[in-house]
């Protein structure tokens, strides 16, 4: 899963909404009733009253323990239907969406690791968490250190078992089996220094591997897929990025140089590449994987990601500056023709499998927020978590 910690700034410069992580088949499940196009989004229709823990936390469901029963759907609210569009579009009203389950992949809640595999811990102390994500039943989060990050591991009853210093993004395989990590270090001004450090773990053998890139700048994890790292990097301070690879115990890297600004890899070896970049417009192209041959191209949006079969491209905005994407839209990965489109304030985009999208939605900053299923195909979606001014992010 994802990227992703938060949303596309600058383009190029930001984490790509495309980190997907650990859901795959686990978290399959019949979708919300399909809604009218254009209309407000569709909560599922239910047969229970709401039920929001009294913690605050939402209570984890009976697909990750025996031991715990799985939160009640709310009755949704009534509808109101808004003027049919031309596209496929959905307007997120968080307002009027029943409460579905939990997120099936790793989620923060407040200071907890909820969902996928794995216990729920809690984050200790008061640095800021900048991403979490599960490796098998631990779980990894960077949080902030002095002027910098570290990773902290936790093993599956919370305590910690490594710190790995300067680490500044993670990026797990779909199915949580392996996870790559990057590693920059800050100068005490928070500003980075040339190089990176690029690490990857093996979650039964908790083996650790990593890989020295030096002269390298604005580098950025891009894909971990068939037992293959790649990231994105620039060999100048201000240059245009270069797509790399690397498999987990090779001594080098290797530079793919037919894939400019590179947002994302897919398990197909295709990749989104930003290869026009404008003030108010950019395009991006669905390219191969080494060969950066051109499959098709998009200037309605950016290529951010893709469900864990590739079939589908998560995008963003073809531009976009503020606070959060107005919209996600979900491609055709064949042809980039759309499937659906949602539009409202969204922080994060993240696949859970291979049908659904989960997307960090608010009403702008200050205001309480969730994450939200939507279903790709019919564009309908519900609450996979309750609304809250808690910190909320999806794991990596």
């Amino acid at each position: 899963m994802r990227v992703q910690n938060g949303r596309l700034a600058a383009l190029v410069a930001a984490v790509a909404v495309a980190a997907v992580t650990g859901g795959g088949a686990l978290a399959y499940r019949q979708g919300p009733q399909a809604n009218a196009e254009g209309s407000v989004a569709a909560p599922l229709s239910t047969a229970a009253s709401a039920q929001t823990p009294s913690s605050g936390t939402p209570k984890p469901t009976a697909a990750r323990s025996e031991a715990t029963s799985t939160p009640k759907p709310t009755a949704p609210p009534s509808q109101t239907t808004a003027t049919p569009t031309s596209l496929p579009t959905t307007r997120i009203d968080l307002k009027t969406l029943a409460q579905g389950r939990e997120p099936q992949v790793a989620y923060l809640y407040g200071r907890k690791v909820l969902g996928g595999a794995g216990s729920d811990i809690t984050i200790p102390g008061t640095m800021d968490i900048q991403q979490v994500a599960r490796l098998g039943i631990t779980s990894l989060a960077v949080v902030t250190k002095g002027s910098g990050n570290e990773l902290l591991t936790f093993d599956d009853n919370g305590k910690i078992i490594r710190h790995t210093p300067d680490v500044t993004q993670i990026f797990a395989t779909d199915d949580g089996t392996a996870a790559a990590y990057l590693g920059t270090k800050l100068k005490s001004t928070g500003e980075p220094t040339g190089g990176a450090t690029v690490y990857a773990e093996d979650a039964k053998t908790q083996n650790v591997q990593q890989v020295q890139i030096p002269g390298v700048w604005n580098t950025m994890l891009r894909g971990y897929t068939n037992g293959t790292v790649y990231f994105d990097a620039s060999t100048t301070r201000n240059g245009t990025t270069t797509l790399y690879q690397w498999t987990p115990g090779d001594s080098k890297a290797t530079p793919l140089k037919a894939i400019p600004s590179a947002m994302a890899v897919s398990s197909v070896d295709t990749a989104g590449s930003i290869t026009t970049q404008a003030n108010q417009n950019s395009c991006s192209n669905l390219l191969t994987v080494p060969a950066g041959k051109r499959l098709w191209r998009t200037c309605d949006y950016i290529i951010a990601g893709f469900t864990p079969d590739a079939a589908t491209v998560i995008a963003g905005p073809m531009y976009e500056d503020g606070y959060g994407q107005g919209i996600a839209a979900a491609l055709n990965a064949k042809n980039g023709s759309l499937i659906h489109e949602w539009s409202g304030v969204f922080r994060q985009a993240v696949p859970e499998d291979d049908q659904h999208l989960l997307l960090l939605a608010d009403d702008g900053a200050g205001t309480p927020a969730a994450i939200v299923r939507c279903t790709i195909t019919t564009g309908t979606c519900e609450l996979a978590t309750p609304l809250t001014k808690a910190g909320l992010q999806i794991g990596a």
